[in-house]
């Protein structure tokens, strides 16, 4: 006779195992490592289809997760096309963006950039995130964020989104980054 109780905990351990899963743990994934890395593929190709006549591309990744994201486009892009793309850091406190800096100084006139962060809620750090570019005069600017909430506060659209995703106001979205992966995006 099979022990039913042996069972069903040998099923919960393979569960527990096999997801990560903890009795204290109240993250509701929404992305995994996986499917993150098949919207970063994704709108990498969106990339190429939208800027075909460029001689290269600046992707500004908002630090940290923004960066993060904006190296893996980086990468991705080198994989799928010869374009040129350099990349820079933009540093602001998303609470209180008064002050906007870039990690390197680069003339920006008649190059495409693409502002890259990890969730646009309110569209309020994106717009902030702008600040620097508008001294020159660059032929395109283009945003791209992991995740959208439907929040908006800021007359800001994404241009390229990997997932769209209707929360209540109380709700947020956090982005786990591990060095240069994407581990996944959470709902608390």
């Amino acid at each position: 006779m099979v022990d039913l109780k042996c069972l069903l905990c040998t099923d919960l351990l393979y569960f527990v195992f096999k997801t990560g899963f903890t009795l204290t743990s109240k993250k509701k994934y929404i992305l995994d490592a996986a499917t993150a890395a098949k919207k970063l593929r994704r709108m990498a190709y969106e990339i190429l289809e939208n800027n075909t006549d460029t001689p290269g591309i600046v992707l500004a990744g908002i630090r940290e997760s923004g960066s993060v994201i904006a190296r893996n486009i980086r990468r991705l892009l080198a994989e799928i096309s010869p374009l040129p793309v350099d990349l820079i850091t933009i540093t602001l406190d998303k609470k209180r963006p008064a002050a906007v800096t870039l990690s390197e100084p680069v003339n920006f006139d008649n190059k495409i950039i693409i502002v890259v962060d990890d969730v646009v809620n309110s569209g309020k750090t994106l717009l902030y995130a702008l600040k620097p570019f508008l001294e020159f005069h660059p032929a395109k600017i283009q945003t791209l964020v992991l995740v959208e909430r439907s929040h908006k506060a800021f007359p800001v659209k994404p241009d390229y989104v990997g997932l769209s995703i209707a929360t209540t106001p109380e709700e947020h979205i956090y982005v786990e980054v591990e060095g240069e992966e994407v581990k996944g995006a959470y709902l608390e």
